[in-house]
């Protein structure tokens, strides 16, 4: 099984940045993509950024531009790194690994973007 841990969330003033890591462990030798997606209150869970380990990576339309994925493999660790945030970025944010075992979801982190 692969388990991934997120941190780095928090309260942060619009314009502000944060950054956001999810380690992985486990059986990640199996793992081939992470991803973070967001959940607001109210809404569906949707992705925000993805990265496959040959570092392809794909992003959202409303946060291309202001948020950047990317991963250490050597650390079994991915990251968003988040710029330029409005309110309507406030949200929970999970991160996913992709394996082929399956698909390992983390608790979530809250990120709250107000002044």
């Amino acid at each position: 099984q692969v388990q991934v841990v997120e941190s780095g969330g928090g309260l942060v003033q619009p314009g502000g940045s944060l950054r956001l890591s999810c380690a992985a462990s486990g059986s990640i030798f199996s793992i081939y993509a992470m991803g973070w997606y967001r959940q607001a209150p109210g809404k569906e869970r949707e992705l925000v950024a993805r990265i496959t380990n040959g570092g392809t990576t794909d992003y959202a339309d409303s946060v291309k531009g202001r948020f950047t994925i990317s991963r250490d493999i050597a650390k079994n660790t991915a990251y968003l790194q988040m710029n330029s945030l409005k309110a309507e970025d406030t949200a929970v944010y999970y991160c996913r690994a992709e394996s082929a075992i399956g698909r390992s979801w983390g608790q979530g982190t809250q990120v709250t973007v107000s002044s």
